[in-house]
């Protein structure tokens, strides 16, 4: 079962919630468990340049079920896989994209952030997928 509608959206709003409760504009993506679209926010004032960035997040917590910052062992200097990041179209290696899964733990979606510092994003994202269990 992937991420419906109405989660989707739910998601949307416990992030922009908690990105204004911190005062930075964010870009919200919200990715089904194919790895598509499913809802997208760019809040007033947020930088343009991090909606690819929110998007490539939650894409990443999608195709792969982890928190983009999980993967980052794989590519830092000395992993086991330099340039895995550089596969699919670009991944993101760093905090901000974060899987939503079921009660069994099934990946269902996943949520992506950006627009303030890594730590910020990451609040943002886990806020987001708080709200959806």
């Amino acid at each position: 079962m992937s991420i419906n509608q109405q989660q989707a959206d739910a998601a949307i709003a416990a992030a922009r919630k908690a990105a204004d409760a911190i005062g930075v504009p964010m870009n919200i993506a919200v990715y089904d468990d194919g790895a598509n679209l499913k809802a997208f926010l760019r809040m007033d004032g947020a930088f343009l340049g991090s909606a690819d960035i929110a998007l490539n997040k939650a894409r990443t917590a999608a195709l792969f079920g982890f928190n983009t910052e999980a993967l980052y062992d794989f590519v830092k200097p000395g992993g086991t896989s330099p340039g895995f990041d550089r596969t699919n179209g670009g991944l993101i290696v760093f905090p901000g994209g974060v899987p939503v899964k079921d009660a069994e733990g099934r990946l269902v979606g996943a949520v992506g952030v950006s627009g303030g510092m890594v730590d910020q994003d990451f609040e943002v994202a886990t806020a987001a997928v708080a709200a959806l269990n």
